[in-house]
């Protein structure tokens, strides 16, 4: 008879990163107050929710904790009414021992656009004396120039600065690119570390093995985090892959605000971690309390909570963010239209392709995804083109990797909007025309008031004044679907413009 005999978990990862006996701590960042509430809460926490439970976070261990991006100012002033800078200074006046991070996205913070540089350095300023005191930046191009300003004025203003690299599979997206954006990122900005962003969970074990020794050849002693999504259900392994590998840094959220769309679970990261014999300075009974706190608030509000999702394979295919996803086929249902779905799907990776395999997040994801719907309900491809579109193709949004398919460029160009002109114009400083329309406008006001157009600020202002503040509502894709279904865009001088949450497009045809 064979007697069994148990195999040390440090054989099942034989990887080399870690040297027998070792005792090295992996640091955890807590994303559950930001990018786990905006992708399984489509970012309706509130204020109250996370001030309720600062004091168990204080005590936690987190090495940060993740609190700001561009939606999470966006969504408090358009749909909960409250405003976002009061919601940074409550919580990091509460929890002063905490390192809270914000996330800037490129040159637009909020909408499509590129804003001057006058308002991102205020704008890096205004995180900073609010509280935020790890400041870092990404571009959906990975085009360095777009955010090296930002990150130098964090230093200069004494944050801690993190540079992302943005994360997705293409033929022109190799580990060569990212080692050359990371060396990038510490030339021109002298970030102190360096983030894996895989905002499309699309990171495989095979992937990871290539990737991490490629950046720590050339990031030196700066600290790699590892930042990914639950989509294709293998992010769990592809974090223990890296750390093996040398990876310093996890981003996780706690359960329940953790897998499906979000980061993998604090609870089991942190077991598995332990088991490998790495050392995680985290108190268990206060991530206990924290999961209890928003499992509660779940469960009360009828939120969903995050589970593990299969592997799916078509994923990579068009590598559409979870949120996107889940949002496009809730449209197309309530348009009448579900049986577009899959069509719709293959058409997001055909465009794609076609314009030079632009990385699926804000803002492309959204470029791509509505040029898609448009070329899959009007039937007929690039007849309408949005003006993003034009944009993007015109380099009004950096430089692009390679170039766009040339027939599907001269499309664009003609049918795209008149008006944008084919070169981007220098943008001259906003700043002194903002204080000007806003003479007595706080700084942080002038913020937000560049960020919304029309009267969303004051109509957060006057719900906070009269305590209707918190109360939900929301936009969709919906009209804009329901208006290339049913009614003809292209006669002359029609226009569809539609906004909602982290989306804005307009068409014009003259």
């Amino acid at each position: 008879m064979v007697s069994e005999q148990r195999v040390p978990i440090e054989r099942l990862f034989s990887l080399g990163g870690r040297p027998a006996g070792s005792r090295s701590e992996i640091k955890i960042i807590d994303t559950t107050l930001r990018d786990a509430h905006q992708c399984l809460w489509a970012t309706r926490m509130t204020t109250e929710h996370i001030t309720s439970i600062l004091e168990s976070y204080q005590a936690a261990g987190f090495h940060q904790v993740d609190l700001m991006a561009t939606i999470q100012f966006d969504v408090p002033v358009r749909y909960l009414k409250e405003d976002p800078w009061e919601r940074v200074r409550r919580v990091c006046q509460s929890a002063p021992d905490l390192h809270f991070r914000s996330l800037i996205r490129s040159k637009n913070i909020a909408a499509f656009d590129f804003l001057a540089d006058d308002i991102i350095n205020k704008w890096v300023e205004r995180l900073y004396d609010n509280g935020l005191d790890v400041i870092g930046s990404f571009d959906g191009l990975n085009d360095v120039d777009n955010i090296a300003g930002g990150l130098r004025m964090a230093n200069e203003v004494g944050a801690y600065t993190f540079g992302a690299l943005s994360f997705c599979e293409s033929p022109l997206h190799t580990d060569e690119h990212y080692m050359d954006t990371a060396r990038q990122l510490i030339d021109k900005a002298n970030v102190d570390s360096i983030m894996i962003k895989d905002a499309g969970g699309l990171l495989t074990p095979d992937r990871i093995r290539t990737l991490v020794p490629a950046l720590k050849s050339v990031i030196g002693d700066r600290p790699l985090e590892l930042h990914s999504h639950c989509m294709t259900g293998l992010a769990p392994l592809v974090y223990l892959e890296a750390v093996e590998l040398g990876c310093d840094q996890l981003h996780t959220s706690i359960a329940p605000l953790a897998n499906g769309a979000a980061q993998p679970a604090t609870q089991s990261i942190v077991r598995s971690l332990r088991e490998l014999g790495y050392q995680i300075s985290l108190d268990d009974a206060r991530i206990e309390r924290i999961s209890q706190h928003f499992a509660e608030i779940a469960k009360r509000e009828r939120k969903p909570v995050g589970w593990p999702l299969e592997y799916n394979a078509r994923h990579y295919m068009h590598q559409l963010p979870g949120g996107m996803l889940s949002n496009y086929r809730a449209q197309l249902e309530a348009a009448g239209i579900i049986d577009k779905f899959e069509a719709l799907l293959e058409e997001i990776g055909r465009v794609r392709s076609e314009l030079a395999w632009p990385i699926m997040i804000t803002p492309f994801s959204q470029f791509v995804g509505t040029q898609a719907v448009m070329n899959v309900i009007t039937g007929e491809r690039y007849k309408h083109v949005p003006n993003e579109i034009k944009k993007y193709v015109l380099g009004y949004y950096g430089r692009l990797l390679g170039p766009v398919d040339a027939d599907v460029y001269d499309r664009i160009i003609e049918n795209g909007s008149s008006d944008i002109k084919l070169k981007p114009e220098p943008i001259a400083p906003m700043l002194p025309e903002l204080k000007r329309r806003y003479p007595k406008a706080s700084e942080d006001e002038l913020m937000l008031r560049v960020m919304f157009a029309g009267n969303q600020v004051d109509e957060m202002k006057k719900a906070i004044a009269t305590r209707t503040s918190g109360r939900d509502s929301d936009g969709s894709l919906l009209s804009l679907l329901k208006a290339l279904h049913k009614k003809e865009p292209g006669r002359k001088g029609s226009r569809i413009s539609v906004q909602g949450t982290n989306f804005a497009v307009s068409i014009e045809s003259e």
